[in-house]
């Protein structure tokens, strides 16, 4: 599995349009069939600052996903809003819990 941490400081537009663009990414990976399962998204908010948590099962999963329009409508976005200063970091886990939920 391959992890990612997103951030960046929402920088133009509202806030509120920018929670119904991310609303709207999300609701466009669950709802494709090539990543449903293979591609999980969360998005948290701390004052300004946005971080989203995103893990692909494998590359296959990663190279369907970047091949959608909506994921490059949505890279666009990101870019925009947070006035083009987005960090994208590949996490390593080292230690995690059991998954019990």
């Amino acid at each position: 599995m391959k992890h990612f941490l997103i951030k960046y400081r929402l920088q133009n537009g509202s806030q509120d349009a920018w929670h119904q663009d991310i609303t709207e990414f999300i609701s466009a990976l669950d709802g494709d069939p090539a990543l449903q399962g293979k591609i999980s998204y969360r998005c948290m908010k701390s004052g300004a600052d946005y971080y989203h948590l995103a893990t692909a099962m494998d590359d296959q999963a990663i190279k369907a996903l970047q091949a959608r329009l909506f994921f490059s409508r949505y890279t666009e976005k990101t870019k925009l809003v947070a006035g083009g200063a987005v960090d994208v970091l590949p996490l390593e886990i080292i230690a995690e819990t059991k998954r019990t939920a």
